[in-house]
């Protein structure tokens, strides 16, 4: 249902082939999360979330190096002070990092957003914003899935293997927020190039 792995081996290829050729530090910083799939931005994302102590959704500049450091971004201290400087347009020494990760986002249609928000609807049952085990119980049916066949996984197992396909590689809590989803589709959506293909692609997968 998510990405295929097709995709996501193709723009990881793709993403560290242009690495080399960009000198624009977003550009920089975003090849370097796709390079490790769709999923790479939202870890970036979950790792300043985790930074963000006092819970305000904005970071200085030491805890945004620390971000990049933890992450594992290969990034010279000078590069990360232009980076930050772009993002910090008031010049308060500290920026909005949702606006920040949306920036970081590759850019995406009107028409992929929406199609992306559409699913997300269907994935969250409950409608709070937040999609848990319980949400999937409606949406997606575990039996088919070969490990519960073989009694390997219980369902709860084969919908928490599913959550972690959004969920960040390094912070797995088994919630997917509207921020996580739209990060995670992101990734998918740089590897396709017409909306029609990326609609169809989210239409099959979401059967709406």
């Amino acid at each position: 249902m998510p990405g295929t792995a097709r995709h996501d081996r193709d723009m990881a290829i793709q993403a560290k082939k242009n690495l080399p050729k960009t000198t624009d530090p977003i550009e920089k910083l975003r090849l370097q999360c796709l390079a490790r799939g769709s999923a790479g931005i939202k870890g970036l994302g979950r790792v300043f979330r985790i930074m963000d102590d006092d819970r305000n959704r904005t970071l200085d500049f030491k805890e945004f190096l620390k971000g990049l450091n933890d992450y594992a971004v290969m990034m010279d201290k000078e590069e990360a002070q232009e980076l930050f400087s772009i993002f910090d347009k008031d010049g308060s020494g500290t920026i909005d990092f949702d606006e920040f990760l949306e920036t970081l986002r590759p850019p995406m249609s009107n028409a992929r957003k929406e199609v992306i928000m559409q699913a997300f609807r269907k994935f969250d049952k409950t409608g709070d914003g937040v999609v848990t085990i319980e949400d999937l119980q409606g949406v997606y049916n575990a039996k088919h899935h070969p490990k519960y066949q073989n009694g390997e996984w219980t369902e709860d197992q084969v919908f928490r293997a599913f959550l972690d396909n959004f969920d960040s590689p390094y912070e797995k809590d088994g919630k997917v927020t509207t921020e996580e989803f739209l990060n995670y589709y992101a990734g998918v959506s740089a590897s396709i190039d017409t909306d029609v293909y990326f609609i169809i692609m989210m239409r099959n997968a979401w059967k709406f």
